[in-house]
This record gives structure tokens, C-alpha cells and sequence, in this order.
């Protein structure tokens, strides 16, 4: 590093390297990409210093018309992006356009497929879209000064995008950025005004600062005059027009830019309140997850403007954490101008508001769901696991969400979670008033589990549960159109109206003539077992094990151990097949340490048949070797 009181010479982060180097060398196929990216940019910044002038109207400077500029000239080959917004101090010069700060960074490249029109769009996406100049610039310059900075504090940053970057400190008197971008030898047609025009209007349209050029000269008249600016956008905030005048394009570029991904919307709610509260909501459903949506603790929420003044961009406090994917715009007219983050937690406005949009996404869900399945079944891979969070954080709306709820089922065993609840009910046998489920580590545990061979026997569909939120799920969501939920592998099982009279008497006078029997399993599993009793569930295997109907289940256990939690000491019921061979061996077993050992295998396999790691597998195997060894002789 190089420095003297005005210039340094600094190295390129590791990773920015690399992403420099593909945006070189590889991201080709979407290459005008890169002007969407920069306009929002500085689209952004006006934002930022539109929400600092609130507090402090000085940083204008006696400005306040804010706007952001495209220059080109051709001979020179350069191509400029200017804006008046925030502009930046020469410390954010180096975190933001040389370090690559961001987590997203790793994640960008890691997701990179070799598909050079798919890897394009992921520009934006991971908040590296400064770093897209470099598809079209061999050189970039950026000269920048922070709003209420002195003229002499400005910065330039330069890089030819290989190993280093330059800062120095220059003279610039006006706030804001711009962006110099050296065309590369193959990027003439980004020198073409009427090009330019045509990116700017179809990507930026919808930006609601001004996006200026310089007027065309069309006649030779025009040559003679001074040079004029002319907007080339619409420069009105999408959402505030009328949603009969939006076309389904402008939807989805303005989705583009609140969100910075590069696919379009799965669907969209555009809507006006007016009456005791004022405001309008944009609403988007993406259609893919983005790289952090199971951190519960990362950036969410949405652009918040009042009065058509942006206020922040991650305002969570408008939805429920289970709804953290929907991107959009909420804009206020109810809400004070110099509102904060804690004023918005307790603003009773906030509260009426969150509870409006909620519903409205729940809607957008629901009406998906029903005219376009295909779609739904699209959210449903993405979001799903997320929407399951919905039933415990949201009691008001606990019913509307298990509609939306999608599950696997034996009515079907596929993987595929593409079976509602209403599905099941429509399926349900008569006299059956229970809505029949199975938590496991995976599908192929729970589509296999010994719990459902009383379930196949009697025709009963069981809904497959293998996701790690089910059981937790489960716990909160109790009922479902007055249909209350079982989880088939906890508790005495209990079919109701669904078993005869005739086999509930059999069943009690097995289990009074076999209690010699459970007695003697139950001395030899004493320190394993809470108890001890003959099976209603099993019709091929020879015994399971299950927990008690209140307490937690196999998958939680696992999930809260992996995560080092302390899990409370529980003993499941080990339940016994009276009609298998091997169960009906071990009556007649006459030697108690042979009996044991049979038992304790027993025990071992209905664990493992449920996915259960063995406290003590070595056991188990010397127990198995030595049953083999004495069937031989």
C-alpha cells in the first residue's frame, strides 16, 4: 500500500477479486443490466438523504431537487451517472466499492452455475450491483462528497477492476456521486443516446426522482441553441398511480428495484386505503428464496415511505416475522414525518396496519392457491417452512394460515408436499373426526413408520410430517374446522367410531390374558420404559415405541440436542404385537436372560424403526450376534 497525504493505493478484498473477475470475463449475456443497477443506486441515495434532511435540512445545502443525471460522450468513450443524493465520506468509500462487506458476497459466488444468462441475474440480487459497471467499463471513476461535507473533502475512487483500487482526496463542489464508466472496446452501443433511452425507460421508469439526459438535437435549428435536459422517465412513484394505468411489466421492473432480484414476482397486491387511516401498499410474492430467509434475525420488512418520502428500507414492522419474504412499498399519510424505529414500534396506527397488510398477504396467498396452483405449488418449495411458523406467531389468523398448510400424505406417498388440509377432510371416512399426522426425520421414516399399519390396514390416511418445524408446528396448530389433530405415534391410540365393538373387546382380552408377559418385558426394559402394553397400531412389525400424548416427540428431541439445548429425561410406552411370531417367541422364551436380551433387541429395533439414534449401538449388535449365533447351532 502506497499512501501520501491525499492518495492511497489499496488491494481488492479476496472475493471482490473474484466477483471482479467474473464480471469481466463471464457475465455477458445481460450486459445493459448494469444502468438499472447504478440508477437505483443513486436512486437510493436520494432516498438516504431525503430521510436525513428530515432532521437536518441544512445537508440540502440549498438543493432540494433531487435528480439523477446521464451523460455520454462519444469521442471520449465515457459514459456518466451523476446523482445529488447522500454522496459518501472517503471511510464509506473504501467499506462499500473495495471491501465487499457483505455476507451476500460468498453466497453470490457460491450460487454462480456457468450459465451465463442465469449467473447474470444474480447481479443486484446480493447487493453487488456497483460492481456490474465493470460488464461494460474497462475503467471506472467515482467522485463523490457527502452531504454537509466541505467541498474539499471530496473522494475519487478509481480502478481498472484487476488486483487494486486508488482513493484520493479532491475539490468537488457539488454533494452527491458520480460514476464515470471507460467503455471497453465491444460496449459501443452503451455511447448511443437513444439506447441509453430505451434501458432507462424500460427499467427505470418507475423511479420517482427524475432520470435526466440531455435533450436530443433533432433539427438543425436545435444545433444553434444551448444544450437542454429532458426527464426521460416518468419519474412518478408506481405506487401511487392508478393500478388501471400500470401496466404488468412496470409491476415487475418496479419489483426489481425495491427488491433487487432478477426474477419477476410470482404475484402482486397494489392497493389504497383511505377512511380512518390513509395509505397505500404494494405487496410482492418472489419466486424464489432469498439466501437468508431462515435467518430470523436478518434485514426484512418493507420500503416505508410518508407522504411519498422515504423513511426506511427494512420496516418489519408492518408484517408478522412468518411473512419476512414479501418485499414491497407501504406509504402513509397517518404517520409523523419525523418518525423513528421506536416511535413505529408504538404508533397504534402501526398495529391497524400490520393487521390490514397481514390479511391482505394472506389473501394474495389464498387466492393463488385456489386459481393458480401451479404457482402456489412454486411458493409452497420456496416459502413453505416459513409459512409453518405462521400458526404459533399468529393466533388471529391461525385458521387461514392452515389452509394454506401443504403436507405430504399416504393417500399419495410421494414426497411432494402438495396436499392441503380441506384435501384431507373432503377424504376422511365416515365416523372419523380426527385429523391423523406422523413427525419424522425425513419422508422415507415417516412414510415407513410401524405407527401406520393400522392406519393402511383400515384405509386412514396419515399426513407425512417431515420438515424440522412440523413438530413444533404441530404443538400450535390444534384444530382445523372444528376437526381436532393426532399425531399417530404418541399416546394409547384411540380410533374411535373407526374401530368395532367387536375389536375393542378382543383387543381388552388380549390385554388382560398377555399381562404376564408385559410384566416380564417391563422388568427387563425397566430403566428404558415407562410402561409396557399390547399394540393397537401395528399389524406387521413386532413392537414400537411411543411417547407420551403431551410430551415431545423423536424429531423435536433431535432438533433441540443437534442444537446443544437441554432436552428434559422422558421414557417412552413400548407397545408389543401379540400376532407377530417373534413377540409370541418371547412369551415362550423359559430363560430370563435370554428373554431379556430378546426384549432388549426388540426395543432397539422399534427405536431405529422410528429414526432414533441408539444410546449404546454396540450393545445391540453383540445382542443381535449372539441371538444369530445360538439360531445356527
Amino acid at each position: 500500500m502506497t499512501v501520501d497525504a491525499h492518495k492511497e493505493t489499496l488491494g481488492f478484498q479476496t472475493e471482490a477479486k473474484q466477483l471482479l473477475h467474473l464480471m469481466i470475463h463471464s457475465l455477458y449475456s445481460n450486459r445493459e443490466i448494469f444502468l438499472r443497477e447504478l440508477i437505483s443506486n443513486a436512486s437510493d441515495a436520494a432516498d438516504k438523504l431525503r430521510f436525513e434532511a428530515l432532521e437536518n435540512d441544512s445537508l440540502y445545502e440549498g438543493d432540494s431537487d433531487l435528480k439523477v443525471r446521464v451523460s455520454v460522450d462519444k469521442e471520449a468513450r465515457t459514459l456518466t451517472i451523476s446523482d445529488n443524493g447522500i454522496g459518501m465520506s472517503r471511510d464509506e468509500v473504501i467499506e462499500h466499492l473495495g471491501t465487499i462487506a457483505k455476507s451476500g458476497t460468498a453466497q453470490f459466488l457460491k450460487n454462480l452455475t456457468g450459465d451465463q444468462k442465469k449467473d447474470s441475474k444474480l447481479i443486484g440480487q446480493f447487493g453487488v450491483g456497483f460492481y456490474s459497471a465493470f460488464i461494460v467499463a474497462d475503467k471506472v471513476v467515482v467522485t463523490t462528497r457527502k452531504a454537509g461535507f466541505p467541498a474539499s473533502e471530496a473522494v475519487r475512487w478509481e480502478s481498472a477492476g484487476e488486483a487494486e483500487f486508488s482513493v484520493e482526496t479532491v475539490e468537488k463542489a457539488d454533494r452527491g456521486t458520480s460514476i464515470e464508466l471507460h467503455l471497453r472496446s465491444d460496449a459501443d452501443e452503451f455511447a448511443d443516446d437513444w439506447r441509453l433511452r430505451s434501458i432507462i425507460k424500460k427499467y427505470s421508469d418507475h423511479i420517482d426522482i427524475p432520470v435526466l439526459m440531455q435533450k436530443l438535437q433533432t433539427s438543425e435549428e436545435d444545433k444553434d441553441k444551448a444544450p437542454e435536459d429532458e426527464v426521460v422517465n416518468t419519474a412518478t412513484a408506481l405506487w401511487t398511480r392508478s393500478r388501471s394505468d400500470i401496466s404488468d411489466e412496470e409491476y415487475k421492473e418496479f419489483y426489481k428495484h425495491v427488491s433487487h432480484d432478477y426474477a419477476d414476482p410470482l404475484t402482486w397486491s397494489h392497493n389504497r386505503v383511505e377512511g380512518k387511516l390513509d395509505y397505500t401498499s404494494l405487496l410482492y410474492v418472489p419466486e424464489h428464496a432469498p439466501f437468508d430467509l431462515y435467518n430470523r434475525d436478518g434485514a426484512r420488512g418493507l420500503k416505508l415511505y410518508v407522504q411519498r418520502t422515504f423513511i426506511m428500507d427494512d420496516a418489519e414492522q408492518f408484517l408478522p416475522l412468518y411473512l419476512r419474504f414479501i418485499k414491497g412499498v407501504v406509504d402513509s399519510n397517518d404517520l409523523s414525518l419525523n418518525v423513528s424505529r421506536e416511535i413505529l414500534q408504538k404508533d397504534p396506527n402501526i398495529d391497524t396496519m400490520r393487521t390490514a397488510l397481514t390479511k391482505r398477504v394472506l389473501d394474495m396467498l389464498t387466492k393463488m392457491a385456489k386459481n393458480e396452483p401451479e404457482q402456489y405449488a412454486k411458493f409452497w418449495t420456496e416459502f413453505g417452512q416459513v409459512l409453518k411458523e405462521g400458526p404459533a406467531e399468529d393466533f388471529a389468523n391461525r385458521e387461514k394460515i392452515a389452509k394454506l398448510l401443504r403436507f405430504a400424505s399416504t393417500h399419495t406417498d410421494k414426497p411432494e408436499q402438495d396436499q392441503s388440509l380441506d384435501d384431507y377432510i373432503s377424504r376422511m371416512q365416515e365416523g372419523q373426526d380426527k385429523i391423523y399426522y406422523i413427525a419424522a426425520e425425513n419422508f422415507n421414516t415417516a412414510k415407513n413408520s410401524p405407527h401406520l399399519e393400522v392406519f393402511r390396514k383400515k384405509g386412514i390416511e396419515v399426513l407425512l410430517m417431515f420438515d424440522r418445524v412440523d413438530e413444533w408446528l404441530m404443538s400450535h396448530l390444534m384444530e382445523y374446522d372444528g376437526k381436532s389433530f393426532q399425531d399417530a405415534g404418541k399416546g394409547e391410540l384411540d380410533l374411535g367410531k373407526l374401530d368395532s365393538e367387536d375389536e375393542k373387546q378382543a383387543q381388552e382380552k388380549q390385554a388382560e390374558e398377555l399381562k404376564p408377559l408385559l410384566e416380564r418385558v417391563k422388568k427387563a426394559l425397566e430403566n428404558d420404559v415407562a410402561e409396557v402394553r399390547i399394540t393397537h397400531r401395528l399389524t406387521e412389525s413386532p413392537a414400537c415405541v411411543v411417547v407420551a400424548e403431551h410430551e415431545m416427540g423423536a424429531q423435536m428431541r433431535r432438533i433441540l440436542e443437534q442444537a446443544g439445548q437441554k432436552v428434559p429425561e422422558s421414557k417412552p410406552s413400548f407397545e408389543l404385537n401379540p400376532d407377530h411370531p417373534l413377540v409370541q417367541k418371547l412369551d415362550q422364551e423359559p430363560d430370563e436372560d435370554r428373554f431379556a436380551d430378546l426384549a432388549k433387541v426388540l426395543f432397539d429395533q422399534a427405536n431405529l424403526a422410528e429414526g432414533t439414534q441408539l444410546e449404546d449401538p454396540a450393545a445391540y449388535v453383540q445382542r443381535l450376534n449372539k441371538l444369530l449365533l445360538e439360531l445356527s447351532h
